[in-house]
């Protein structure tokens, strides 16, 4: 159900924008959608008071969790049925994080990622991308979202906007905890700039070389990692949030000297964080992460650099968590 839809129905029922401002925050928050100080009975029209129980079935039919995945790191992967018998995956991530995905497979093809093996399948609708969120806070505290699961939100580039917008409205969520991630689209720096909830933003840049780049992300825009720093360098000064780059360390092709010293040089000065990430293995291509010493070595390398800097650990190594990996297993029957 798209979430046009769903607002349609609600006024189909007599429903007033308090109604559905009080209706899409309860929604948005993981409470019933008749939840408030007030019982429904004196606040909602009698014909939407009727309806709210199939209306939270319908959104209950978004998305169901099949299989609970949890990692003694403290997060816990979610392998998620959608209504047409399609999974994605979310992860419930160590304090208060969420990751969620924005379609099913992916079009980048990043040779490190499991989701880009299978290609596109098909697009989230928004609702599907919140209704996400609203599993995850039925299931603990979520503060902070980040749209950094299967597919690439450029990609998807209306309905994660609208998506972004609903949880910024109405979620109780700080602008700055909605992370949009994306390998780089030049629509995306417009788009945000316009936007009315500006969330933060990560950019995967994974190497400072064009040509390995390339190699590593075929699919994503032909962007220099230069321009894309200056475009995201924009964005970071006009919101007020550093921009999260992404660098996931591949042993002997973008964890050497030289690699770390261009990237200072790229990132110096800039109102940026950089998150080194050790590679989470996936079956195929015979990529592998540095060893923990080297990881080590290369953060703390760039923080003598001036570069604030962070080494995170994949979430759930132990259970194969890589994005894409309990769909594939599913898929593989």
């Amino acid at each position: 159900m798209q979430l046009r839809e769903f607002l349609d129905r609600l006024r189909t029922h007599g429903a007033k924008s308090e109604h559905e401002a009080r209706i899409l925050r309860n929604w948005t928050r993981g409470l019933p959608l008749e939840f408030g100080r007030r019982p429904a009975a004196t606040f909602f029209p009698a014909a939407l008071r009727a309806a709210l129980p199939g209306l939270e079935s319908a959104l209950a039919a978004l998305t169901i969790v099949q299989t609970r995945h949890p990692a003694g790191d403290g997060a816990e992967r979610l392998l998620v049925k959608l209504g047409d018998g399609q999974y994605v995956e979310s992860v419930l991530l160590p304090r208060d994080g969420l990751c969620v995905s924005t379609q099913v497979g992916c079009a980048v093809g990043c040779v490190f990622c499991a989701t880009g093996q299978s290609g596109l399948l098909r697009q989230l609708t928004s609702s599907e991308i919140v209704a996400q969120v609203v599993l995850g806070r039925r299931l603990r505290r979520v503060r902070k979202v980040v749209f950094m699961g299967m597919g690439e939100p450029a990609h998807n580039l209306d309905q994660v906007v609208e998506a972004i917008d609903l949880l910024g409205r109405y979620g109780d969520l700080a602008h700055k905890n909605l992370v949009f991630s994306t390998v780089g689209d030049r629509r995306v720096f417009d788009r945000l700039h316009r936007a009315e909830v500006k969330p933060a933003l990560a950019i995967s840049l994974h190497t400072t070389r064009q040509a390995l780049r390339e190699q590593l992300l075929p699919n994503a825009p032909r962007i220099a990692p230069a321009e894309l720093v200056e475009l995201s360098e924009a964005y970071a000064r006009a919101s007020g949030y550093p921009i999260q780059y992404q660098w996931t360390l591949l042993a002997g092709i973008n964890d050497g000297d030289d690699e770390i010293d261009a990237l200072a040089r790229l990132l110096a000065g800039k109102y940026a964080v950089m998150n080194f990430i050790p590679y989470n293995e996936i079956a195929g291509p015979g990529l592998a992460r540095p060893d923990e010493a080297r990881a080590a070595a290369i953060a703390l390398a760039l923080y003598r650099r001036g570069i604030l800097t962070k080494l995170r650990q994949s979430a759930g190594q132990e259970i194969d968590g890589a994005c894409g990996q309990l769909r594939a297993r599913v898929a593989a029957g």
